[in-house]
C-alpha cells in the first residue's frame, strides 16, 4: 500500500470522525465541563476532568460514526453531506461500525474508573448515543432528544464528583437541552429543503415560519434555567456576567438566522462554540475570584 493511499485512508477516517471540525466536540464538551466545575465547586480533580475531556471526544467521535452508518443513504441526497467518507463510499460501512464499537468500549474503559453510580449512568448515555441517529425518521422534534443525548455528560460528572444526582443537576440538564434545541435548529434550518425532500424529521420543519421564535425562545429558557441553577449554587455577579455576553450572543444570532440562509444559519451554529464557553467562563470565574 502506497503512503499516498495511506494518506487517503486516514483522511476519510478524519473526516467520519469529524476530527477536522471541532465544534461537535466543543458543543458536547462546555457543559460538562459547566457540570465538573458546578458538582466541584470550581476545584475538580485532575483525573476527573482528564476522563471527561477524553472521554467526550471519543463519544462524540463515535456517535458521528454511527451516524453516518445510520444516515448514508439519507446523506448521499443532502448537498452538504453527500460527500461523507461513507456516502461517497470512501469507507465501508461495517469499518465505521468497527471504529465506533472501538471508540466507545474506550470510553467505557474511562467510565471503570468512576464510581458505580456515574458507571449505572453510562449505560443510559450509550443507549440514548445509539438510538439518537433513528428519531430523525419519526420523531418531530428530535433535537429535543439530542439535547439529553449531548448533556448526559452532567448527570455523569455529578455522579462522580459527588456520588448523587442533586435538583441543580436536572436543571442544567434542562438548560443544556434548550440550548442544543436552539444550535441544532439553526443546524437544521441549513438542511431544510434537502430534508424535506427526503422525508427526515427535524424542528426547522417541525417549527415552519416559526423556527426563528422557536430558537429564540430555546435560547431564553436556557438562560431562565441557568440562572435558576445560579440561586441554588449561590454563584456570584461573575456568573451572572457569563449569562449575561451569553445572551448578547445569542442577540446577534438572532439577526444572522432572520433571514434564513443557509450560510448565516450555519455560521450562527458554528458560534455557539462561544455561547457554551461564556457560560463556563463565568463558571469559572466565580469560583476563581473566591
Amino acid at each position: 500500500m502506497s503512503w499516498a493511499t495511506i494518506e487517503k485512508r486516514l483522511d476519510a477516517y478524519e473526516r467520519l470522525l469529524r476530527l477536522d471540525k471541532p465544534i461537535g466536540t466543543l458543543l458536547l464538551l462546555w457543559p460538562t465541563l459547566w457540570a465538573v466545575w458546578l458538582a466541584s465547586r470550581g476545584a475538580p480533580r485532575v483525573e476527573i476532568l482528564a476522563i471527561f475531556c477524553v472521554g467526550t471526544l471519543l463519544m462524540r467521535s463515535a456517535g458521528c460514526a454511527l451516524n453516518d452508518f445510520c444516515d448514508r443513504k439519507f446523506d448521499l441526497q443532502v448537498e452538504r453531506t453527500r460527500d461523507r467518507p461513507l456516502a461517497a463510499g470512501e469507507i465501508r460501512p461495517a469499518e465505521a461500525l468497527a471504529l465506533a464499537a472501538l471508540l466507545a468500549a474506550t470510553a467505557f474503559g474511562l467510565v471503570l474508573m468512576l464510581n458505580r453510580l456515574a458507571l449505572t449512568l453510562s449505560f443510559f448515555a450509550l443507549g440514548i448515543a445509539v438510538t439518537y441517529p433513528l428519531t430523525k425518521r419519526f420523531f418531530a422534534l428530535p433535537q429535543l432528544y439530542l439535547g439529553v443525548a449531548f448533556g448526559f455528560g452532567i448527570p455523569m460528572a455529578y455522579a462522580a464528583v459527588q456520588n448523587r444526582l442533586p435538583a441543580e443537576c436536572w436543571v442544567l440538564l434542562a438548560a443544556n437541552v434548550c440550548y442544543a434545541f436552539a444550535y441544532d435548529t439553526e443546524y437544521a434550518m441549513v438542511d431544510r429543503d434537502d430534508d424535506a425532500r427526503i422525508g427526515m424529521r427535524t424542528s426547522a420543519l417541525t417549527l415552519g415560519r416559526h423556527d426563528v421564535a422557536g430558537v429564540m425562545l430555546a435560547y431564553a429558557a436556557m438562560l431562565a434555567l441557568l440562572a435558576w441553577v445560579g440561586v441554588m449554587a449561590r454563584l456570584g455577579w461573575t456568573y451572572y456576567a457569563g449569562l449575561g455576553l451569553a445572551g448578547v450572543l445569542m442577540g446577534h444570532h438572532y439577526r444572522l438566522i432572520r433571514g434564513r440562509s443557509r450560510d448565516a444559519c450555519f455560521k450562527a451554529f458554528r458560534q455557539n462554540n462561544w455561547v457554551g464557553a461564556a457560560v463556563f467562563a463565568g463558571i469559572a470565574a466565580h469560583y476563581g475570584l473566591r
